[in-house]
């Protein structure tokens, strides 16, 4: 039986039984308490060894030691898991998007809208593979979000250029019910066609991907246009006065001018994660990609324009 210890140069004692002697003693016995075996007996042989010293290392060593970091199955902890969790609207990769970690909650939202932004590299080069429905939640969330406050800067900047008609509609029973159901009802269309928007860019990329020699990624292309609905909270008047109150002006506007650059930025990165593209065949199928987002968002700009037009026609006939 041998005994290892970590001490340095540790005296211990190795016993040995022999095939006719008593039993060994587990454990170390340091060597100023040694019995000696009696001389004609050899049930027991008795040897002295000396640990080697291992060699020092200094703190200063210990703090330079770089240990790389891994993503792990929250549940197993197995580093190529795809998800073993049972609930099948959570990704395996449970540290990378908040929102589904943190169980939809408002904060996940927000962290996984700055992810998406800030560091679109990084999160849509790891995005996994998934379920649709928590990140179709996320995008209507967030487009419903954006498009409240961008109606909500539109109406105040008509109630300041033109005064008189925003005290019209407000004094009007018949225009101001009017424009409080055009507003309930015009929010999740607005948010839905802008999810539509993302959804529709994410197909493209995908099918310029296959059409660059890539295998199909569909769900998880969805996946990423969804995810990248995070982009109009971030980049939008929720986003600017968020980032206004927590890190100041200079820091806020930094912040928000390299997100500008998330979309070109976000989809390299995922095609490379997700598709194995880079180089030539990684440009050509952004080029595609760009083309749908292009798509997207010409028919987005026409139904919007569509809708404001029918709504400013409507309001007036009512004042």
């Amino acid at each position: 039986m041998t005994v290892a210890s970590p001490a340095k140069n540790k005296r211990f004692l190795v016993l040995q039984g022999g095939a006719q002697g008593g039993a060994a003693r587990d454990g170390a016995v340091p060597s100023s308490e040694r019995v000696p075996a009696p001389p004609d007996s050899g049930s027991l042989k008795v040897r002295e060894l000396v640990a080697p010293a291992s060699p020092a290392v200094a703190d200063e060593d210990l703090d330079r030691l770089e240990v790389p970091a891994a993503v792990v199955c929250a549940r197993c902890g197995d580093v190529d898991c795809l998800g073993c969790d049972p609930d099948e609207e959570r990704s395996g990769f449970l540290t990378i998007v908040p929102w589904e970690r943190d169980g939809s909650s408002l904060r996940g939202l927000w962290l996984t809208a700055r992810l998406a932004t800030e560091q679109p590299e990084s999160f849509f080069e790891a995005l996994p593979d998934g379920a649709v429905a928590p990140a179709l939640r996320f995008a209507l969330l967030s487009e419903l979000a954006a498009a409240s406050a961008l109606m909500l800067g539109a109406a105040s900047g008509v109630g300041l250029l033109l005064p008189a008609l925003s005290a019209e509609v407000v004094v009007s029973d018949g225009a101001l019910a009017f424009a409080a159901r055009s507003t309930v009802v015009g929010l999740p269309l607005i948010a839905l066609l802008l999810v539509g928007a993302h959804a529709l860019h994410a197909l493209a990329l995908d099918r310029a991907a296959r059409n660059s020699g890539a295998r199909g990624q569909r769900t998880r292309a969805l996946r990423f246009g969804l995810y990248a609905a995070g982009w109009d909270i971030v980049l939008g008047p929720i986003g600017l006065v968020a980032l206004l109150l927590s890190e100041g002006p200079a820091s806020a506007f930094a912040t928000l001018t390299k997100a500008g650059r998330a979309p070109g930025r976000a989809s390299r990165a995922f095609l490379r994660g997700a598709y194995g593209l880079s180089g030539d065949a990684a440009e050509r199928a952004l080029r595609g990609g760009f083309r749908g987002a292009a798509l997207a968002v010409v028919l987005a700009a026409v139904v919007l324009l569509a809708l404001s037009v029918a709504f400013v026609v409507a309001l007036a006939s009512r004042v």
